[in-house]
């Protein structure tokens, strides 16, 4: 039988008393929230616990995005790449945390400050996909802005052969708080799918439904018309999860081949063309967004504006000048102001009608005194009134202008006078011209007022 040695147990000691606090504190374990491979020369933010959002800071590739420059992906580029600095001091990690107070420059420039934030309204058409850049090579919705704007995202997205209302902002924050479902906003859309579908089956979606696993809400749907074997429905929901409104009718048996988007939220497409790109007003977005909504967005609408719209002097003057242009454009080839979908007063409206019906008698007046300029010495102009040229043919021609009437009493026919056989043979007719008034008589009618001679023959 083997018995098991223990060693001797040390005398314990006093709490605290005969322990080396160097060596307590050499073994105790890393804290868990301290970065890891951080270059010692390279000092880390923390973020300020403080009750303002300006003292707590954001990531430096936030602050470079909001600003304009790039997405916050290139933005972690560019630091690795050494283009940023801060505070005089070269970046080579993304987790800094910045504050208004820092000194950020890149590529040898100063950080731009913040712009005001913005909101836009675009009409995208079909075949265009919402992505920064495909890897496919397809043409993208940023190939087809203007030039005038600023960068901008795009606030959730649309597919490739969706069509219809897209919002663009250039704050990241106000594209992520409209995205969340628990805004609610509702998105309402245009729908022409293939196959038959009764109301009854739509007013079914109300309470939401589940398909293959994924739970969509609510959705809102009215069937508008039957044309053919198309159903054209309008559809409203609040989520907006990827391909939603394909997926819950092709689950109700129909095939979608045309989605419009028609409103998101409070903003509507109404009348912008497609392709075209439309501002809405700082006051008109504060409004609609409220200040829960900006809060919690971060929305800046006392911030200074950088990226200016060209004046429509500047555009006119700088455009190209076409004789003859589409419809819709003008002769300098930008569109008129009527296609950019712009809201009027009624005031502002009668102003522009006035202004342009001004412009035109200018324009025929200049035209007609370089008529006159150009037409040569020896081509008079034509004295008198005007002679209507009448075709031959006309002979019905309705006229005003009284015609002279022929006067019959000197060409008058005196016919030869007629010889009868009587009792003595051959002798003149006696009753001649009494024969031929009664004759004038019956070929003339009654008389006005009275009624005409019995028996209307011969007498």
């Amino acid at each position: 039988m083997t018995t098991r040695k223990t060693p001797p147990r040390r005398p314990a000691a006093a709490k605290g008393q005969g322990r080396d606090k160097r060596a307590s504190e050499k073994r105790r374990p890393a804290a868990k929230d301290a970065p890891k491979n951080v270059p010692k020369a390279v000092p880390v933010v923390a973020p300020r616990v403080s009750g303002d959002a300006a003292d707590r800071g954001e990531r430096i590739a936030k602050v470079m995005a909001r600003a304009g420059l790039c997405s916050r992906r290139e933005a972690e580029t560019w630091i690795e790449n050494g283009r940023v600095e801060l505070n005089g001091k070269a970046l080579t990690t993304p987790a800094i945390t910045v504050t208004p107070n820092d000194k950020v420059v890149v590529d040898g420039k100063l950080l731009p400050t913040r712009e005001r934030t913005r909101l836009w309204l675009y009409h995208k058409p079909r075949g265009l996909v919402t992505t920064n850049k495909d890897p496919e090579g397809r043409p993208t919705v940023f190939d087809r802005l203007p030039a005038e704007l600023p960068r901008v995202l795009t606030v959730g997205r649309l597919d490739i052969n969706t069509e219809g209302l897209l919002l663009l902002t250039n704050d990241g924050g106000l594209a992520r708080v409209l995205e969340l479902p628990s805004t609610g906003w509702l998105r309402r859309y245009r729908v022409r799918a293939f196959g038959k579908v009764t109301q009854a089956d739509l007013d079914g979606l109300k309470d939401g439904i589940a398909i293959e696993g994924a739970l969509y809400g609510a959705i809102e749907a009215t069937l508008d018309k039957e044309q053919g074997g198309n159903s054209w429905m309008t559809v409203g929901l609040r989520e907006g999860k990827n391909r939603e409104v394909k997926r819950v009718l092709e689950h109700l048996g129909l095939t979608v081949n045309r989605l419009i988007r028609l409103s998101y939220g409070p903003f509507q497409l109404m009348d912008l063309p497609e392709g075209d790109v439309r501002e809405i007003r700082g006051r008109v977005l504060r409004d609609q967004l409220g200040d829960t909504l900006a809060e919690e967005a971060g929305a800046d609408f006392d911030a200074p504006l950088y990226h200016t719209p060209k004046p429509e002097a500047e555009k006119k003057a700088s455009g190209p000048r076409q004789k003859s242009g589409r419809s819709g454009e003008g002769q300098s080839g930008e569109r008129r102001e009527g296609g950019q979908g712009k809201w009027m007063t009624a005031r502002e409206g009668k102003s522009v009608t006035d202004r342009h019906k001004a412009t035109k008698s200018k324009r025929s007046d200049a035209a007609g005194a370089d008529r006159d300029k150009d037409r040569k010495p020896g081509n008079r102009k034509p004295s008198g009134p005007k002679k209507e040229k009448v075709s031959p043919r006309s002979r019905f021609r309705m006229t005003s202008d009284a015609k002279p009437r022929k006067d019959f009493g000197e060409q008058r026919f005196n016919a030869p006078q007629r010889k009868i056989w009587g009792d003595d043979g051959l002798v003149e007719d006696k009753h001649q011209e009494s024969r031929s008034e009664a004759e004038k008589r019956a070929r003339s009618g009654p008389p006005k007022g009275g009624r005409g001679p019995r028996g209307g023959g011969r007498s």
